[in-house]
């Protein structure tokens, strides 16, 4: 039988291994709290986004599927990271939250939504039915920039600077059309404006710069690490 030190230990052990979960567990709830405050309380007067590119843009209902897979793709991406590669982990976490964290500050600051949706539905099928149950959940407020957008690619960025991943094509490809096809998604099921999808791709390709292209990361971790090795050992 299995003594308490045992299993102290292996819980220990269990702690050590995934403790880079704490980070995701927090800002988590951090987040969905922030948000569902915002969905609660930016009803109206809010400002609206409109270009005229957006009344070029039909509407299409089929892309409810991507943008609903938007949620496991961005799910399987930190879980697969989470389990196998740490580092691009932790680069993943960083675009996301700072881009989610920016969304909300956003919406706080400067409250804003859109009038894109159609008042009846064009037709009467399974996809435009999907439609109007994501209509009835998800307010058309807190829009800018879309975060359907920043994190799928942030996702695919990370799928594509994964050493794990460079000799798996087919997942990279995978990636690229899953990414483009929500982003198309976002616009064609009237969700978001093309304003929120551009300025998405801005801020993305901002934190693209700093968190894979330049050593403003590594530096730190470097200097963290030297940090520990000149604090004094006591004994």
């Amino acid at each position: 039988m299995e003594t308490f030190e045992k299993k102290q230990n292996r819980f220990v052990m269990f702690m050590n291994k995934y403790r880079h979960a704490v980070p995701l567990i927090i800002y988590g709830i951090i987040y969905l709290a922030w948000f569902n405050y915002l969905e609660r309380t930016i009803t109206k007067p809010y400002r609206i986004i409109h270009v005229s590119l957006d009344d070029k843009i039909p509407f299409c209902e089929v892309f409810v599927i991507p943008y609903m897979l938007w949620f496991l793709y961005v799910a399987v991406t930190v879980a697969y990271f989470f389990l196998r590669d740490k580092d691009s982990y932790v680069k993943a976490l960083i675009f996301l939250f700072t881009g989610m964290t920016i969304f909300l500050l956003i919406s706080t600051l400067f409250p804003n939504g859109h009038n894109l949706r159609p008042n009846t539905m064009p037709r009467d099928n399974f996809f435009t039915q999907l439609v109007a149950t994501l209509y009835r959940i998800d307010t058309p407020t807190n829009l800018w920039p879309s975060i359907h957008v920043y994190n799928s690619l942030g996702c695919h960025i990370a799928v594509m600077h994964s050493p794990q991943l460079k000799k798996h094509k087919s997942v990279r490809i995978g990636s690229f059309i899953l990414c483009t096809s929500i982003i198309m998604s976002t616009m064609f099921i009237k969700q978001h404006s093309v304003f929120d999808v551009t300025t998405a791709f801005i801020m993305a390709a901002v934190m693209y710069g700093i968190v894979y292209q330049s050593d403003i990361l590594l530096n730190h971790s470097r200097s963290l690490q030297n940090r520990r090795g000149r604090n004094p050992k006591i004994s």
